[in-house]
């Protein structure tokens, strides 16, 4: 299609034209004159504009022209909404395909995010039943050992004093596994720093051998006073100290530094905040390493030389007492680690630091009312209480527990119950013997309580499971017995 300009001036006098149908084409629409510009694109006819005349007339270049423009123009409007239809088209299509792309995306990233989880948790649990059957081997054998007739006096202390250590391995393993989950159930309490790491050095001495140089922190000012669970800082400090002393083979210098900080730098709140360093003149951590090192069971170390939870336990403790940990590490120079704990101003009256207190006798007579679910637990507790001079009542759930007390609260002198039951928890217990019976003193006891661990403040004394009979006697004093 050529796409040339149609200008007829008479359709009767048109040589084009046929003669008849022009004439009543004429006729019917009342046109002798036309003028027709069409618009082709491609090789495609696009648009079409058509003047006509009723009578004959010749056409002047000027509205030839003016035609010519009125048609381009109605070819750009016509093309434009066509282009735009196009796009609206296309937009739909795109906001389709993301849509369709972003439900992919996030479907792939859950399936991820479970894939890793998985492997999280097979790593977890193979590392915990590896060290679990480690310590149920030792325990398993020694009570075989000790089932032996005639088994001579010193191998049973022997065998027996093994089942000891491993159960209390064994409770340290739970206790930096629930740390590391944020699920340690805290008795926060306030005492000065510096004290405590003085404390703490004496106490790794002997664990850190004598090639290693231990510099303690510099004089200071005012005291450094912090809101946490004593043995959990305890414990975050020696296993940052072993760490250290296996980065340098036992020989070097243990550097310890007690500092305000503030977490500004973190985006958090310009809050003053204790931190408390620990620096070594070890190996270094590769920086490939640095996002895995709070892992737990990740670890460097040969086999047998650690289970890799350490680091796991500073980090939960950290995080479940308000503040974090850092670490700066050079390869072949040294690392330091930094637990940083929220300050406490001491001037507050109600903020006054606690000394450590010497565990407290039980008197005998006490009469104990005792709720736990499990027979074998509750049996063992009432033995216990028994062989401290108590009398107890046993009951397997609250709400039995409840009923005798409403018969009878003067009968007792304390409430020993777990935390975990079904039904009615022992927190939900404690709070109900609360509000009926204030007098009674009430002392918890529980492995693992999300419930507990989420609490900011414990209204009751909290037994950790597994306890000792020692544990149980100071538990039990400390309820009873006034500070």
């Amino acid at each position: 299609m050529a796409g040339h300009t149609v200008v007829v001036e008479d359709l009767l006098e048109d040589p084009l034209s046929d003669e008849a149908v022009t004439r009543q084409t004429a006729n019917d629409v009342d046109t002798r004159a036309i003028l027709v510009v069409p618009f082709v694109r491609d090789g495609r006819l696009r648009t079409i504009v058509y003047l006509n005349d009723a009578r004959p007339r010749s056409w002047t270049a000027a509205e030839m022209v003016f035609m010519q423009d009125v048609a381009e123009r109605t070819r750009q409007t016509i093309e434009r909404e066509a282009a735009e239809r196009a796009l609206q088209e296309l937009n739909v299509t795109l906001e389709a395909r993301v849509e369709q792309r972003t439900a992919e995306l996030a479907r792939t990233e859950e399936q991820l995010r479970q894939a890793q989880k998985m492997e999280a948790v097979g790593q977890l649990t193979g590392g915990v039943a590896h060290d679990f059957n480690n310590l149920l081997t030792i325990i398993g054998s020694s009570a075989n050992f000790l089932q032996r007739p005639n088994l001579p006096e010193d191998r049973r202390l022997k065998y027996l004093d093994a089942i000891v250590q491993t159960v209390e391995r064994a409770t340290r393993l739970t206790s930096q596994l629930l740390a590391f989950a944020r699920r340690q159930p805290l008795n926060p309490e306030l005492f000065e720093v510096h004290d405590q790491v003085a404390v703490i050095i004496d106490l790794i001495r002997p664990l850190v051998g004598p090639n290693v140089e231990i510099r303690p922190p510099g004089a200071y000012e005012r005291p450094h006073c912090i809101r946490a669970d004593r043995g959990q800082f305890e414990t975050a400090l020696v296993n940052l100290a072993v760490n250290a002393r296996d980065a340098m083979e036992g020989a070097g210098t243990l550097i310890f530094a007690v500092a305000i900080e503030d977490r500004s730098g973190n985006g958090e709140p310009n809050e003053p905040y204790v931190g408390v360093s620990v620096t070594d003149t070890g190996c270094g951590i590769p920086e490939e390493n640095l996002q895995s090192i709070f892992e737990p069971f990740y670890t460097t170390k040969e086999v047998g030389k650690g289970t890799g939870l350490g680091l796991s336990q500073v980090f939960g403790f950290a995080k479940q007492s308000g503040g974090e940990v850092r670490v700066a590490s050079r390869v072949s120079v040294g690392t330091t680690f930094t637990l940083l704990l929220p300050l406490v101003d001491r001037t507050n009256d109600d903020d006054q630091p606690i000394g450590t207190q010497e565990p407290a006798a039980l008197a005998k007579g006490l009469r104990i009312l005792v709720v736990e679910d499990n027979r074998d637990v509750g049996a063992f507790a009432t033995e216990m209480l028994h062989d401290l001079g108590c009398t107890t009542e046993w009951f397997i759930d609250a709400r039995s527990a409840l009923a005798r007390l409403a018969q009878g609260a003067d009968d007792f002198d304390a409430v020993f119950s777990d935390i975990v039951m079904p039904g009615m928890t022992g927190l939900e217990l404690a709070a109900q013997i609360g509000r009926d019976h204030p007098h009674l003193r009430i002392v918890l006891a529980s492995g693992y309580s999300s419930a507990l661990a989420d609490s900011e403040t414990l209204e009751h004394v909290v037994i950790r499971k597994p306890y000792t009979l020692c544990d149980l006697a100071n538990a039990l004093a400390q309820a009873l017995i006034p500070n």
